[in-house]
């Protein structure tokens, strides 16, 4: 049962969703930047969780199908396998027909972890398992017995299929990351499908645009915090009477920053847009190329593939306008051949720390008790 704090929280949640919704759906330019950064950010993220880092350039890369500008590596795999699986969330989330299965989360757990076999990947585990702190070298939680796994799968699936009144997504799907974690079904990655079914329970509510839905990012910048909370509330063993409540709210509290996250992005993407498409004008160049000159003011490496493939124009023609910007003095070369790229110039970087707004997040639980008294 929710307090009134946590219904206050979920209310203001739903009304940021409501205004990000509106933000979202207007046919402006920067939209599908927003989109993109959103969804290469928590793909980034929930795989950081796990010490499986990209850079932010390779994140997109992942993401929009290309070859990463850093080496290969056991991450770029993992994060390039993590995005499969998160396309299939996302192609899901408006499927008339769609139910929850043992069966799909093995589908999901294998596209997830298919780069390494020796991880059995779509598989249950085969044995126990055990959650190890490395850094106070101490094993913290203990799963339950291999051969329950298939049960209490079958319950989660269960209560995930079930009817819920309006208002609860935010809830049912924080369980049902929550109680995924706790079975830890499969020899590796459980984090990571918890994480993808949180946003699959999300996407599915139908408030928000997919791409919009996720928390992951919040997630990986508060990696600490959110190990923490797992912890205490998983208690070292399969307890499932332990109270959820710890977990419930700093899922809401996530919701509400992320929510506010993107409202601030959604302003600052719009005058970013807008102060770009007047220096386009200023130097008369193509209106396209203001989707080169945002990605650079955003600090990513511009390559003419991800480029070309933004503005839907051919090899050619993205060469010519990435000269062009260079010349104009917007853009910046770097490297050479297969590694060439370019980077925002001062101007460009100039405008971008214009258009910020400051990062401002308080805790909705303080601001709920606040308004109470």
């Amino acid at each position: 049962m929710l307090d009134d704090s946590e219904n206050d929280v979920i209310e203001q949640v739903a009304s940021l969703r409501s205004r990000l919704r509106y933000a979202t759906q207007e046919p402006v330019r920067w939209q599908g930047l927003l989109r993109r950064v959103s969804i290469a950010r928590a793909i980034r993220a929930s795989n950081s969780i796990e010490g499986l880092d990209v850079s932010a350039d390779d994140a997109v890369a992942a993401w929009e199908r290309e070859e990463p500008l850093d080496p290969v590596s056991e991450a770029w795999e993992a994060v390039k396998c993590y995005r499969s699986a998160m396309t299939y969330v996302l192609a899901l989330s408006d499927d008339p027909h769609f139910r929850y299965s043992a069966d799909l989360l093995r589908s999901l757990h294998f596209i997830m972890l298919e780069y390494d076999l020796r991880k059995n990947p779509g598989r249950w585990r085969p044995g126990p398992i055990y959650v190890r702190d490395e850094r106070k070298d101490e094993i913290v939680y203990e799963a339950p017995d291999e051969w329950d796994v298939p049960t209490l799968i079958e319950e989660l699936v269960a209560s995930l299929n079930a009817d819920d009144d309006g208002g609860a997504d935010l809830v049912k799907a924080s369980l049902a990351h929550l109680n995924l974690v706790m079975i830890h079904p499969f020899s590796d990655g459980n984090g990571r499908m918890a994480r993808c079914l949180q946003s699959l329970a999300l996407t599915r509510s139908g408030v928000l645009a997919p791409a919009f839905s996720s928390i992951e990012e919040y997630l990986g910048r508060n990696t600490d915090e959110y190990y923490a909370i797992l912890a205490g509330v998983g208690g070292g063993a399969w307890l499932p009477s332990r109270d959820t409540r710890p977990w419930i709210r700093f899922c809401l509290k996530a919701h509400y920053h992320q929510a506010t996250t993107l409202l601030r992005r959604t302003r600052e993407f719009q005058r970013l847009w807008g102060a770009l498409e007047e220096i386009a004008a200023e130097k008369r160049l193509q209106d396209r190329a203001v989707i080169a000159l945002a990605d650079a003011a955003l600090g990513y490496r511009v390559r003419n593939s991800t480029y070309r493939n933004a503005a839907d124009i051919s090899m050619e023609l993205a060469s010519k306008d990435l000269r062009s910007l260079s010349e104009a003095g917007l853009l910046e070369p770097r490297g050479e051949r297969k590694g060439r790229h370019y980077v925002a110039s001062d101007r460009i970087l100039a405008i971008r720390k214009k258009t910020r707004e400051p990062k401002t997040l308080e805790d909705p639980f303080e601001s709920t008790s606040i308004r109470q008294r």
